[in-house]
């Protein structure tokens, strides 16, 4: 299936265009290649891994350091989407209803972006969370989270 990335690009966060290498990053994720990317901040990063998750089955792990970074990350991809449901994070910043929440919607395969701290990977109901879903793939959004 061949996919114009121009066109989601305009759909979800209404650019006209990509910056330097973000399409070529982006069909590499989309193909499912593993991807190293090192650009600096405010090149547009995020955007390499948010829009071949957005367009792909499943739902895609992003490893962020910061609950500030993540929460940014999760009201930006919203403000492009009707639903909530399309992001969320997983932290310890969440009540237990918020969590609740969570779980229901990657249960339910409405999340298509969900940021966790390195430190959550591998809490053992997370684990068996991810075991449940379809996860499209894993982004490490810093590299000091490796």
């Amino acid at each position: 299936m061949s996919v114009n990335w121009e066109d989601h690009l305009k759909t979800y966060f209404g650019f006209s265009g990509f910056k330097g290498n973000q399409q070529a990053i982006i069909e590499s994720i989309a193909a499912g290649k593993d991807t190293f990317v090192i650009m600096p901040t405010g090149g547009g990063k995020s955007m390499c891994y948010q829009l071949p998750a957005l367009s792909s089955p499943g739902t895609a792990i992003v490893v962020s350091p910061l609950i500030a970074l993540m929460k940014n990350q999760v009201d930006a991809i919203r403000g492009h989407s009707e639903k909530d449901s399309i992001a969320h994070v997983l932290n310890s910043s969440l009540t237990k209803k918020e969590m609740e929440q969570v779980h229901a919607d990657l249960r339910a395969g409405l999340t298509k972006l969900l940021y966790v701290a390195p430190e959550s990977l591998n809490k053992a109901g997370n684990i068996e969370l991810f075991k449940e879903i379809e996860i499209s793939f894993f982004a490490i959004d810093e590299a000091h989270c490796i």
